[in-house]
């Protein structure tokens, strides 16, 4: 009853956000058309006006007859065609530009979320002592940087002033995505500095919530009791303690990751990194609607799916969450 409850909410809340998503074009002011002309300078002709206004959706339709075609075309993988970079369609671009924020800031989350929880744990367990009092204020400090603050930072020094990492994009201009050990290189190259921008400052924030948990835990009468049974103090700190403390971390990671999709809009701006965050920002820039509701639609649907995912796993992790109705 308790997954089924949940899928009935997932699903309640993914129509939702389809909705939402349909009604945001249509109450701001303007449409597609007008961005287009003004970006072509009134040299579009009416024939091609019409044909454009076909393509774009721009008809006479009752609203909620426009809602079903919407929704139609959602169903067959059709997110529209993007203005900025028309002719290319939405879909395109979405699926050209995620793979790179998934890697980028998806493996920065998962390693800054396995260094920060290990610090915390190990801190909270040597609390006061020599590793706790450099640590903790060492990673609070750096968790408080602004991402954006320390990325420029290491792109002045490390790219621009002693050369020793490209300064923007992804890869080297003119070269062509593929597999080998070349392009993976580079790309890697490329990623280093966006990455430790990330990563530094997404270690604090995992290494304080993991140590404040395990503060609360050791205390617990369970590991009390493990401790005075003369258990090894690497299986109590791992297998009694750290394990129940990590649970809110746990919950707190898959939400971070489904945020991942949406990018890191400043720092892709900033190295000019082709993610989901810096064409959202060229869209916003070029009023690029079709390409706006089609990444606010994909982050909206995967935030979702992780809150669900979230839900599962957490029952799974601590049974007790099903019996008392807790959910995220």
């Amino acid at each position: 009853m308790y997954y089924v409850k949940k899928l009935a909410n997932f699903i309640v809340l993914v129509w939702v956000a389809i909705t939402l998503n349909f009604l945001m074009p249509h109450l701001m002011p303007g449409n597609p058309m007008e961005a287009l002309v003004a970006k072509s300078k009134g040299l579009i002709s009416p024939t091609a006006m019409k044909a454009l206004e076909l393509q774009f959706g721009i008809n006479n339709k009752p609203l909620w007859q426009k809602y079903f075609d919407y929704l139609n075309q959602l169903i067959h993988g059709n997110l529209g065609v993007s203005i900025a970079n028309y002719p290319v369609s939405v879909k395109t671009i979405i699926a050209e530009s995620l793979p790179w924020t998934l890697v980028l800031v998806g493996v920065t989350t998962i390693l800054a979320f396995m260094i920060g929880t290990l610090i915390g744990m190990v801190s909270a367990w040597r609390r006061n002592k020599l590793f706790d009092s450099i640590m903790g204020p060492l990673w609070m400090f750096l968790g408080s940087v602004p991402p954006f603050w320390l990325a420029l930072l290491l792109l002045y020094y490390f790219a621009v002033q002693w050369g020793w990492f490209p300064q923007i994009h992804a890869y080297n201009v003119g070269d062509s995505p593929s597999w080998t050990f070349k392009f993976i290189g580079d790309a890697i190259d490329h990623a280093v500095l966006p990455a430790l921008s990330l990563l530094i400052t997404g270690i604090g924030s995992w290494m304080l919530a993991m140590r404040n948990n395990m503060i609360q835990v050791v205390k617990d009468d369970y590991v009390s009791f493990a401790t005075a049974r003369g258990l090894p103090t690497r299986k109590v700190m791992m297998t009694y303690a750290a394990r129940n403390a990590i649970l809110p971390n746990v919950t707190q990671f898959a939400i971070t990751l489904g945020w991942a999709v949406g990018g890191q809009i400043l720092i892709e701006q900033i190295f000019s990194y082709p993610g989901i965050g810096y064409q959202l920002a060229q869209a916003v820039t070029s009023q690029d609607y079709p390409l706006m509701q089609g990444i606010f639609l994909i982050i909206s649907v995967v935030m979702l799916a992780a809150n669900f995912i979230v839900d599962m796993l957490y029952v799974r992790l601590d049974p007790r969450a099903r019996a008392e109705g807790v959910g995220v």
